[in-house]
């Protein structure tokens, strides 16, 4: 068996309806995990592509925005489908606007979903993995705020920089276990979210002109990162926060 298969294993992956999370879900699938895709909206379209590459997938609708309602599907989750191998935390949320300005209720959804949720969820799959002597992986969706202060999304930025100390802190107490924890930082992605940049002439110039393939990053690209660290690959590779970037922090 190839050391990149995922044959035999579930992985639960946030936020798969759509971009990021989607590929993932996707890309783990065709890697040969059963993979549990959540998030609170349909996830017909993922499920279409993860059969189309011949993978198995099963949705789950959460509420990931509360603590609470992600706990209880990743205790869902493994009452209907068994022990979870890999925990994929992608699901996030950004809002702009001038840090003299930021609200307190943007701060709060931000941290809530981006840092708090994450390390929740985290301690649950912990938790069931040390308590059957398992290892298993976890693999946190960064960012390139990972590593720089950006503009008008301080609590983004804030959460992001929390997603990689956190990840540091997880592999430090969970290694010995045989839970590795690792993070990866998209670059600029081609998604909804980055289509107000892309349209704009001066924006999408300047940013092309950084990164050294000179090309955005297609969702697919992010996704064969997190497939290579959740595989036995990977076994001995923890703590990172690896970005796939296009070169883009090397400038």
């Amino acid at each position: 068996m190839s050391r990149f298969s995922l044959a035999g294993t579930r992985a639960f992956v946030t936020g798969a309806n759509t971009g990021i999370g989607q590929a993932i879900a996707v890309d783990l699938a065709q890697a040969g995990a059963h993979v549990i895709a959540v998030g609170r909206s349909s996830m017909d379209d993922t499920l279409a592509k993860v059969a189309a590459v011949g993978g198995t997938a099963d949705p789950l609708t959460a509420d990931l925005g509360t603590v609470a309602g992600a706990q209880a599907a990743f205790a869902e989750a493994e009452d209907k489908f068994g022990p979870i191998d890999t925990l994929v935390n992608n699901a996030g949320i950004i809002r702009r606007d001038d840090s003299l300005t930021f609200s307190e209720e943007d701060w709060d959804a931000v941290m809530e979903i981006n840092l708090k949720v994450v390390f929740f969820l985290s301690q649950a799959f912990a938790k069931a993995r040390i308590a059957t002597g398992q290892g298993g992986s976890i693999i946190n969706i960064a960012s390139l705020l990972s590593f720089q202060g950006g503009i008008r999304i301080p609590s983004y930025t804030a959460s992001k920089s929390g997603v990689a100390g956190l990840t540091k802190t997880l592999s430090n107490e969970w290694s010995g276990s045989g839970i590795t924890v690792n993070a990866v930082a998209p670059g600029y992605v081609v998604s909804n979210n980055t289509e107000a940049l892309r349209a704009d002439p001066e924006r999408n110039k300047a940013i092309l002109d950084r990164i050294p393939l000179g090309r955005w990053a297609e969702p697919e690209d992010i996704a064969g990162a997190v497939t290579f660290l959740a595989s036995p690959a990977a076994r001995y590779v923890t703590g990172i926060t690896l970005p796939v970037d296009g070169g883009w922090l090397g400038r």
